[in-house]
């Protein structure tokens, strides 16, 4: 039985040793909304993020108590009406992009992400248009979507229906380093 496991670790680290991964800790993910009556404005800067370069593949996780809003009575809201971060407490992005991004190349590549993206216990599958760009052994992907809350069964109650955008825009910055 030891053997076994040192050879599936032998394994596991031969694989990933033929792919250059990149991670961070502190990416950022904010959302945003406008109507007339009201704008809202949360961010979180305690984004998860792993890109495996060589398979291009990436997973992101984050807590969503870890959104700070503008309002603390929207953040209240937001924790407890909404998205029930105690029922519920993670969002997650598992998925993989388009293009190889050469390592000592500083361009920008334009890339679509596809995957599923899970939050409020509703798994959906999403495609997304980024870029990544190498930048002094760094990895940096920037992303920019519109997500509605209903497609991940989050209901907003009619009295504040018209202070609350049908779509929100999700902003996402990712600076990686070696793993």
């Amino acid at each position: 039985m030891k053997k076994i496991f040192i050879f599936l670790i032998l394994l596991i680290n031969c694989h990933w040793a033929h792919s250059q991964q990149y991670m961070t800790r502190s990416g950022f993910i904010g959302f945003y909304g406008k109507t007339p009556m009201e704008d809202i404005r949360a961010e979180n800067k305690q984004v998860y993020a792993i890109i495996d370069a060589g398979h291009k593949e990436m997973a992101i996780t984050l807590l969503l108590k870890g959104f700070i809003f503008t309002k603390e009575l929207m953040q209240e809201h937001f924790n407890e009406n909404y998205v029930e971060s105690d029922k519920y407490p993670k969002a997650s992005f598992t998925g993989t992009y388009t293009i190889n991004v050469p390592p000592g190349s500083d361009s920008i590549y334009k890339v679509t992400i596809k995957g599923n993206m899970t939050l409020h216990n509703v798994t959906r599958p999403v495609e997304i248009p980024a870029t990544l760009q190498m930048q002094q052994g760094r990895l940096i992907g920037n992303a920019e979507f519109k997500m509605k809350p209903e497609d991940y069964n989050i209901s907003i109650p009619s009295i504040v229906r018209d202070k609350i955008a049908k779509e929100m825009n999700v902003v996402v910055k990712l600076d990686c380093n070696t793993k």
